[in-house]
């Protein structure tokens, strides 16, 4: 998930955003599949 939160501050210049997503990623360390999910739901609806 590291690639995905690297993209989200890629894209966003945002350190805020990068941030956001390390501290997501440190809470679903337990359920990486289910982070992957949300995720990707986040990912749809910040890019529209």
């Amino acid at each position: 998930m590291t690639d995905l939160s690297w993209k989200f501050f890629s894209q966003t210049g945002n350190i805020e955003t990068y941030l956001l997503m390390k501290e997501l990623e440190s809470v679903y360390e337990d359920a990486p599949e289910q982070m992957n999910q949300d995720f990707i739901k986040l990912e749809d609806t910040h890019m529209q």
